[in-house]
This record gives structure tokens, C-alpha cells and sequence, in this order.
């Protein structure tokens, strides 16, 4: 059998701190028409820190990015490894979260990445050499991206441990490796291109050291940003800003259709859909789980309130821990970080990290086409007890649309660990 669609998954794990967590991949496939998906999960020793996922042009390889300072490529049929290296054998970071968390693919071979105060070129079929790109500028890069005309790599920035608050993002231009920063008001961790011009889309990710550790940030609350930014001079064109009693805070993956900019938010608990005519009129999907379903995920919320006591003290940073539960509306459970939108613009495949749920809704209308229940992760780890926390850990996201044949894995609706 044949699957139209192939979602491609990130996982860092339980637990509340991604940038700490696991490493791991989950494909997804699905037919609407049938109504029939499979899946497969795998998971990587010796590897921290899975964030988000990108698959080469033929469709033949992935990237799976993490904060852990390390490159790592797999089968996208079968999700085994075919390549890892160190990026400290290329050059030392600055603290441990400046890894290679996202990549853009030039070619079915080459991929550019962040490393360390630099970007990179590496074929992955010779990950013992890499070639320097430019100093990429900024304290710590993360999401890229590349412009319709591929002239320009785009990317955002995190705040640094040590170095502080970024507000900043990046571009560089691909012919004459020159490198801009364009300063902004606020941090914005992720970006999204415009489908035909050269110009892109920046959100804002506001977070607030505990105790001035930006290590242990804690959820601002503060109003949020969307910024539209033309590639060629560096300029804001147009930006959208959002209250902070709107439900729009710490954002994920971003897509764009022919009308609209879409992202999800997995504090809050919603997508969020921009028109891009006006770019200011919006809607929402809201998936903000009811009482009974909250209380189906005790062990995920009772996991978020230890992390979140360790992170800061309740008694010194009280009003952070109260924003957070302003932020996610009272629930104490993190929400959709993964959100794609297919090519025809029919489906968007969304993941539900703290319900460890997938999502399918028609587009543009917002019906749910399908959701499933995912399994937990004690199914991947034996020495997981039983109360543990049963998050797979899903983050950012690709989709693609193949007419690969299946490969034979786990049975069709009821998939098996690997």
C-alpha cells in the first residue's frame, strides 16, 4: 500500500526542558481518502536534545537537528542511522544548547548548518570534512530557512545563557557570503519564507531568565510578534503583535498557505492563522483539552510541575510559574508544537506534544479529518515505570508528499516499537 502523506516528527521525550531531553524520530503516514496511517518510532542512543527534522529533496535522507552538538542522518523509510559526527570536530560552542537544530538542504547531498559561531556546508557522504561558510553572527541560531529565489538563507536566534537577550535575526546572502543582522524587539527563535518573493517571516519566542539564568528561561506572558521582513535590504515590511491575553505563546512550526500564515503555540495550546492580505484579521484552532481529558494526562502534568519547581523556586520565582499557567491556560500541559501543511493545501498534520496525540484537520475549514492516540513512551523504554511521564516528546516537523510503497514495519493502525 501507498501512502500519500509522510509526517515527519522530532522527539526530545518527556519531561518538561526539551533542549535536554531524548533524541528520536517518528514518521507518520497517512491516507485520507482510506482512511488508513501507520507509524514508526525510533529512538537514538548517545544522542540529546532531538528538536526538529528536515529531509533531503529526493526524500531518501533526514536530518534530525538537536541541541546535543551533533549531526545525525537517517533512512526516511526506515529511520536507521546512516551517519552521526560531532560538531565539536569542526568547531568548540559556547554553551550547550548552540547545536545544529535545524538545516537547510542545497542539494540531495549538502546541507547548511550552525556551528558554533559559523555556518557550514557538509555532504553527507564526507562528514569528516565541512566547509565555513561565514561567521553567522548571531548569539545563538536556530530555525532557517531558504528564500523563493534561494538567493538568501534566513534564520532566527535564541537568547544565550551567558550573553543574554537576542532580538535578532539573520540573513545571509548565498552569493556573495555576506551576512546581515537585522534587530528586532523581541527574540524570535523560528522564521518562515514567503512562497514566490524573497522575503520572510519572523515570530517572536518571549521568555525571561529565572534568577538572570536565560539557561532556566520561564514563559514572559509579554505581548508577541509576527514580523515581515524583506530579505534584500534587511527591512520590516508589515508586523502583526498580539496581546498577551491572547492565546499565542511559545510558538513552533510555522507554515504558510496561498491566504494565510499558520503556527502553532505549545504553551497555549493553539494555531494560530494569520491572513496574509491584511495581515492583521486572524483565527484560531484551539485545542485546549477539557477536564476530563486533563485528567487523563495526570502523569504528564504532574511531570511539568516537578520539572518546572526545579527549574525555579516557587517562593523566589512564583510570578513565573504563574505566568506559565496563564500561558497555558491553567492546564500545566505544553500542546501542539508540530503543525504542516500539506502541498494541495487540503490537510494540516498537527502533533499534540502534551496529549501525545496527531492531529489531521481539513484545510481550510478546520474540521478534524483524524486523530490518534499515540503510544507512550514506556513502550520505547523498558526501564520507564509505569507512572512515568508517557510523552513521545513531539517538536518541529516536515511533511511531504510521496508515492513511496510502505515499507513493512509495524501493522497498519497498530504500529510496534523499534
Amino acid at each position: 500500500m501507498e501512502f500519500p502523506y509522510a509526517f515527519y516528527i522530532a522527539l526530545d521525550g518527556n519531561g518538561l526542558n526539551g533542549l535536554e531531553g531524548r533524541a528520536g524520530m517518528c514518521a507518520f503516514n497517512y491516507d485520507p481518502e482510506l482512511k488508513k496511517y501507520d507509524y514508526r518510532i525510533k529512538y537514538y542512543d548517545g544522542m540529546a536534545g532531538g528538536h526538529a527534522v528536515s529531509v533531503s529533496p529526493n526524500g531518501k535522507v533526514g536530518f534530525l537537528g538537536s541541541t546535543g552538538q551533533h549531526l545525525m542522518f537517517f533512512d526516511t523509510h526506515t529511520l536507521e542511522e546512516i551517519g552521526r559526527v560531532s560538531t565539536l570536530w569542526y568547531e568548540s560552542t559556547n554553551s550547550s544548547i548552540k547545536g545544529s537544530t535545524h538545516a537547510v538542504w542545497v542539494s540531495d547531498e549538502e546541507v547548511i548548518v550552525a556551528i558554533g559561531e559559523s555556518l557550514w556546508s557538509i555532504n553527507i557522504n564526507d562528514l569528516s570534512n565541512a566547509n565555513v561558510i561565514a561567521k553567522h553572527g548571531l548569539k545563538v541560531p536556530h530555525a532557517m530557512k531558504r528564500t523563493a529565489s534561494g538567493k538568501y538563507l534566513v534564520y532566527g536566534g535564541m537568547d544565550h545563557p551567558e550573553e543574554g537577550e537576542a532580538k535578532e535575526v539573520g540573513i545571509l546572502d548565498m552569493h556573495t557570503k555576506e551576512v546581515r543582522k537585522v534587530e528586532l524587539p523581541a527574540t524570535c527563535w523560528h522564521v518562515a519564507c514567503h512562497p514566490t518573493e524573497d522575503k520572510f517571516y519572523a515570530l517572536s519566542f518571549r521568555v525571561l531568565p529565572q534568577g538572570g539564568d536565560w539557561h532556566e528561561w520561564a514563559i514572559s506572558l509579554f505581548k508577541e510578534y509576527v514580523f515581515e521582513i524583506d530579505a534584500v535590504s534587511g527591512k520590516v515590511l508589515r508586523h502583526w503583535s498580539a496581546g498577551q491575553d491572547l492565546h499565542a505563546h511559545i510558538n513552533s512550526d510555522v507554515c504558510l498557505s496561498e491566504q494565510e500564515l499558520i503556527y502553532c503555540n505549545g504553551a497555549s495550546g493553539t494555531i494560530v492563522m494569520i491572513d496574509r492580505n491584511d495581515f492583521s484579521s486572524f483565527r484560531m484552532i484551539d485545542e485546549r483539552p477539557n477536564f476530563l481529558t486533563r485528567l487523563g494526562a495526570t502523569r504528564q502534568r504532574m511531570r511539568t510541575f516537578v520539572d518546572s519547581i526545579t527549574r525555579g523556586s516557587i517562593f523566589t520565582n512564583g510570578h513565573f510559574h504563574l505566568r506559565a499557567l496563564r500561558a497555558s491556560r491553567w492546564t500545566m500541559l505544553d500542546s501542539v508544537y508540530a503543525c504542516q501543511l500539506s502541498s494541495d493545501q487540503k490537510y494540516l498534520f498537527t502533533a499534540n506534544r502534551g496529549l501525545n496525540t496527531i492531529t489531521v484537520y481539513n484545510y481550510p475549514d478546520s474540521t478534524v479529518n483524524l486523530t490518534v492516540k499515540m503510544p507512550s513512551l514506556q513502550e520505547y523504554d523498558e526501564t520507564l515505570k509505569w507512572w512515568g511521564d508517557p510523552r513521545l516528546g513531539f517538536h518541529h516537523s516536515t511533511l511531504r508528499t510521496t508515492s513511496l510503497p510502505k515499507q513493512q514495519s509495524a501493522n497498519e493502525n497498530n504500529s510496534l516499537p523499534v
